[in-house]
């Protein structure tokens, strides 16, 4: 690192008893200013999309009276977790793209660290809360109005939220426990688990511990859900004589499938194993592509594979246009 400005002088950025940091810097991508600059409109044009895109899902569910079933309930709760989950990270990164100094204080990591992982736990339950939800409704549809009441939807989403709360401050309050006093740069553009463990000069065996299990279970209780409900879902599919009822039912599965099998392949090879193998640069890759590529996906994956919502964006867009054209 090149000079520290006046108020982030080398000394400034440890405490007084000089052993611990209050200040850490996140090294990111590169130190190119040219490539740094492409990359700042690179990921704010990711980051725009990923608003509109998931905001817009989330308001087009609240609008349309015919979208007001579990299934788009899980839907726009999906979408507003990846609006949040990309906004805890994206315009800090974005903001060092162009700073000199790319720093961020201990609170702030430690802030940042609990929203990221409390949203990213939070999806992977919900996901599983969406599998059980296509399996209600494909499996006894007769009966899918009372097994997945408001009570039942409502409690699967707060309960979601509940889950990825206390996984996030777990992890957050062991990972901030630790004591860094070798250094204070972090090889990566957020503040995520392994490269903080990478800096810390404690013990952090009980850490990489915690990390893999508490990932491990939250991975394979979840995977197991899906992969449950799907399995009954297929049962259901060939029973079915009607091509059309199979292919209304292949459309909504498919986006659902599909977006499990690239946010969970993702999160597995990030953590679920030995620490060993961590390699730092290729993992912020990972982690970036997790956290502000999935995100901006999921509302692409879930609106063209979903009838519905093509029907419902199609209404939205004559009725609009019907009216420019009459102010017009």
């Amino acid at each position: 690192m090149s000079g520290f400005p006046s108020d982030l002088e080398p000394n400034n950025i440890w405490l007084k008893n000089g052993t611990e940091v209050t200040v850490f810097i996140l090294m990111g991508f590169t130190d190119n200013i040219e490539l740094e600059v492409s990359l700042f409109f690179l990921f704010l044009a990711i980051y725009l999309f990923t608003l509109v895109a998931n905001l817009g899902l989330v308001l087009l569910v609240i609008q349309d009276s015919r979208l007001h079933n579990p299934m788009y309930y899980f839907l726009s709760v999906l979408s507003f977790l990846d609006a949040c989950y990309s906004s805890v990270v994206t315009p800090k990164m974005l903001v060092n793209f162009l700073a000199e100094y790319k720093t961020i204080s201990f609170l702030g990591c430690a802030t940042q660290m609990l929203l990221f992982v409390t949203f990213g736990t939070t999806e992977s339950f919900l996901l599983a809360a969406m599998a059980y939800d296509r399996y209600v409704a494909i499996y006894n549809p007769l009966l899918y109005s009372v097994n997945m009441s408001p009570r039942v939807y409502v409690s699967l989403i707060i309960a979601s939220y509940v889950g990825g709360t206390l996984n996030a401050t777990l992890h957050t309050v062991a990972t901030f426990s630790l004591s860094f006093c070798a250094s204070n740069e972090i090889r990566h553009v957020f503040c995520e688990i392994p490269p903080l463990l990478a800096i810390s000069c404690s013990d952090t065996h009980i850490n990489q511990l915690l990390l893999f299990c508490f990932v491990s279970f939250i991975e394979i209780s979840s995977l197991l859900i899906i992969l449950i409900s799907y399995a009954f879902i297929l049962m259901a599919i060939l029973k079915m004589r009607s091509a059309e009822g199979r292919q209304k039912i292949f459309s909504t599965c498919g986006s659902h499938l599909t977006g499990v099998s690239i946010y969970h392949g993702t999160i597995l090879f990030m953590y679920v194993r030995p620490s060993s193998s961590y390699t730092l640069d290729h993992d912020m890759i990972v982690s970036v592509f997790y956290t502000i590529v999935i995100p901006m996906l999921n509302p692409i994956i879930y609106s063209l594979r979903n009838n519905d919502v093509k029907k419902t964006m199609k209404r939205l867009f004559e009725k609009n246009w019907s009216i420019i054209k009459v102010h017009v």
